[in-house]
This record gives C-alpha cells, sequence and structure tokens, in this order.
C-alpha cells in the first residue's frame, strides 16, 4: 500500500490494514493458480495462518494497484456483510457497525465518499484508541491504589495479629487467673460448709444445754412449789384459833375473788364448763341439707320442692339464667330477659336468706353489658370460649363439702352432673313458679 491511497490523505489505519490483508488472504486461498496475481503467486503458496502475517506487504500493496484483485477481495466481503456494503453504498453508515468493518468495506468496495468514510472511522478508532488509553491508564492508576490498599491491608492484618497475639496471651493469663480464683471459691466454699456443720452441731449441743436447762428450772420451780404449801400448810397450823388473822384471810379471798372475776370477763372466758355427761359417746343429729328433702314425696314440678329447699340455712341458690328466661319469656329481648329475672330474684332475696347466684351464658353476647344486680343477688357471665354450664358446674365444685347447693336449670346434662357433685337439681319451672307468686 502506498503512503497515501487513492482519495486518502494518510494512510489506512494499522488495525483497517490488518483486517483488508487478512480477508485478502483468505480470497487468495481460494483463488485458481492460473488467476493468482504474479506478485502474489509466491505469498498463495504459504500455509494458511502464515499467509496474511508473512505477505502483509506484498498483499497491501496488490490490492492498493490491481483493481480487479481488490474488487474480488470487495466480492468477499459483500457476501459475508450484504447490509452494511449497500448501506454503504447508499452512503449511509450503520449506528452499531464497527469502525474497522466500516473502513475495510469502504476502502474495498469504494463507494461515492468511501474516503470520507475511512476518516469518520479513523476518527472513531482514534476515540477508542485514546479511550483505550485512558482506560489503561485509570487501570494503572487502580492497580496501584490496589497494590497501596493491599499494602495498607497487610500491615492492618500483621497489627491485628500482634494483637490477637497478645489477646491470646492476655486471654490465658487470665484463664489462669479465673482458674486460680475457682479454686480459691471452691476452697472457701468448703471451709463455708465446715462452718455451717460446726455452727449446726454447736446449735444443737446449745438447743439440748437449753432443754436440759428448761427441764431443771421446770424440776426447781415444782420444788419451790411443794416448799410454799409445806410453808403455807405451817402457817395456816400457827394461825388456827386466832380470830384477827382468819377475818384478814376472808378479805383477802374475797379481794382475790372480785380480781378473778374481773379477769375473767375482761378476757372473755367462757362462763360455762362442760358437765360429765358430755364425755359420753353418743350419735347427734345432723343439720338439714339438700339431700334431706324428699325426692319421691314431692313431683319435680311441684312448687313446694323449691320451698323446702330455701327453708335450709346457708342454702347456695345458683340459677342458669337464660335456661330459666327461655323457658319462661323467650319471646323478649336477652336485655329483657335478664332484667325481669333479675327484678324476680331481687324480690326473692328479699323474702329467704340464702345465697343467690344468677349464671348467664357470655358467648351469646356481642361484648360486655352493663348490668345492675339487685341487693343479694350475684350476677355472673361466662367467659370468652366458656358456656354457662361449665361455669355453674365450677362453682358447686368450688364449694365445701357439705354445704347445701341447689342448682336451678331444665338442661339435663347440667342436672345429672351437678347431682354427681352433690347439688340438687331443680327444674326451671319451679323457679317460674316461685317467682310468679311472689
Amino acid at each position: 500500500m502506498s503512503s497515501a491511497g487513492e482519495g486518502l490523505s494518510r494512510p489506512l489505519p494499522e488495525q483497517v490494514r490488518t483486517h483488508v490483508v487478512e480477508l485478502a488472504a483468505q480470497v487468495l486461498g481460494t483463488m485458481p493458480a492460473a488467476g493468482v496475481p504474479a506478485p502474489l503467486r509466491a505469498v498463495a503458496r504459504f500455509e494458511p495462518r502464515k499467509r496474511a502475517r508473512l505477505g502483509s506487504a506484498p498483499i497491501a500493496a496488490q490490492l492498493e494497484n490491481d483493481k480487479k484483485f481488490r474488487e474480488l477481495v470487495a466480492e468477499a466481503l459483500t457476501q459475508a456483510w450484504p447490509e452494511l456494503v449497500a448501506s454503504l453504498a447508499e452512503e449511509t453508515i450503520p449506528p452499531a457497525a464497527e469502525p474497522v468493518l466500516v473502513a475495510a468495506a469502504a476502502y474495498l468496495t469504494r463507494p461515492p465518499g468511501w474516503a470520507g468514510m475511512v476518516e469518520l472511522a479513523r476518527e472513531d478508532l482514534d476515540q477508542a484508541a485514546a479511550l483505550d488509553t485512558q482506560r489503561e491508564q485509570a487501570e494503572g492508576r487502580l492497580k496501584e491504589q490496589l497494590a497501596q490498599q493491599r499494602t495498607a491491608a497487610k500491615e492492618e492484618v500483621d497489627r491485628v495479629r500482634e494483637q490477637l497475639k497478645a489477646a491470646r496471651a492476655e486471654n490465658t493469663d487470665l484463664r489462669r487467673k479465673l482458674h486460680d480464683a475457682r479454686e480459691r471459691a471452691k476452697a472457701a466454699e468448703q471451709r463455708a460448709g465446715e462452718l455451717e456443720a460446726a455452727t449446726a452441731d454447736a446449735r444443737a449441743r446449745v438447743a439440748g444445754a437449753g432443754a436440759a436447762a428448761e427441764t431443771e428450772v421446770r424440776r426447781l420451780k415444782e420444788r419451790l412449789a411443794e416448799a410454799e404449801r409445806h410453808l403455807e400448810a405451817s402457817r395456816r397450823a400457827a394461825r388456827e384459833g386466832r380470830s384477827v388473822e382468819d377475818a384478814r384471810i376472808r378479805v383477802l379471798m374475797d379481794a382475790l375473788e372480785d380480781a378473778a372475776k374481773g379477769l375473767r370477763k375482761e378476757l372473755a372466758l367462757p362462763t360455762t364448763i362442760s358437765r360429765p355427761a358430755d364425755y359420753v359417746a353418743t350419735v347427734s343429729g345432723t343439720a338439714p341439707s339438700v339431700r334431706d328433702v324428699p325426692a319421691r314425696a314431692l313431683a319435680d314440678d311441684d312448687p313446694q320442692l323449691l320451698d323446702q329447699l330455701l327453708a335450709i340455712p346457708n342454702l347456695h341458690l345458683i340459677i342458669d339464667g337464660y335456661n330459666v328466661t327461655k323457658s319462661g319469656y323467650g319471646t323478649l329481648t336477652l336485655a329483657d330477659q335478664r332484667q325481669r329475672l333479675l327484678t324476680g330474684l331481687g324480690g326473692l332475696a328479699v323474702q329467704v336468706r340464702v345465697e343467690i347466684t344468677c349464671v348467664f351464658d357470655g358467648a351469646e353476647l356481642d361484648g360486655p353489658v352493663q348490668v345492675s344486680a339487685p341487693r343479694g343477688v350475684r350476677v355472673a357471665f361466662s367467659a370468652p370460649g366458656q358456656i354457662a354450664d361449665d361455669l355453674i358446674r365450677q362453682m358447686v365444685q368450688i364449694e365445701p363439702p357439705g354445704r347445701a347447693i341447689a342448682v336451678v336449670s331444665s338442661d339435663r346434662e347440667v342436672a345429672v352432673s351437678v347431682r354427681k357433685m352433690g347439688a340438687r337439681p331443680v327444674p326451671s319451672v319451679l323457679l317460674l313458679r316461685r317467682l310468679g307468686r311472689a
């Protein structure tokens, strides 16, 4: 290739020249021997891998001077890149095309304005080369920074290793001190155990000595009391026949009796004592309970059954609220049912002296409600997730054995369960009739 190609002010860029030579070397290998240009016949006999490298100069010169050979190479390029060659023929450079390939195609096919296309490719290659240079410089700076950081990191690792070595040595020393401290603590605990055992032994000896001393004191007190009795007998014998001394003793005895009465009153001592007949073993009657109420003499719907239960002292009457209200006035709202039942129970509480508890099912309520309980009536709602039947069973179970308990409910399961617990079930209709009577 000449120093300046046709239409070019400068030689082809080296990258473009290399690409054109490689393409021409490939075409040269496919040409028949008779069609190979004479200057390139020696080059055509080279191996394909050596043809472009060893024959680059003659191949470039032949392309520059031999139009026919250049057109053969251009045909091969056109077959490989038809769209690119067509765009260059229309003086249009595809935006995504490589500058080297654009310059090589323009140089070989020689479309209108091909020299300008080569120059544009040269500028793109120069910019790419500048960017590569900048990239290489940046990579060099980054490598220098990386080397500096590696050096600093190595120094930091060495420093940390020294600190770790010192920390390990300190840790070893602390472990040794901890072992010594544990040994001392163990010895101290053993010594404390010995002292505690000695203290317990000393306390036992002191307690034994104290018991012996108390025994001796009681014995001495008994001897003193016996001596005082002998002395009093001697004095009484000496005072016989003396009226003045008798009068004084009588006055003293009256004073002591008055003092004893005042002390008895102040201490609230019992005025009566046990009689001999109280110590004879007998069988006493029991207080009335819910089990003593006849079960067969009265029908379950007889109001007298509830009257007999209410007459039992200290009776606890537990009522299944909604079971009663839905049996008597189920057409009302729940709030009206509760209010009507509680009003009736308030009147019943005034008539009888029993403990009354009314239990409602909290699961049927949307939320907490305000209830005004009458005097003498306890109102309870079951907790979320709990039914009123279970709450009633808990109330029966928590009562002490022997307490009289009656449960008002027409629920068969409730009646059977509370009867097993010792309570007396009562149908709801009895309470409704009793409240209606009131």
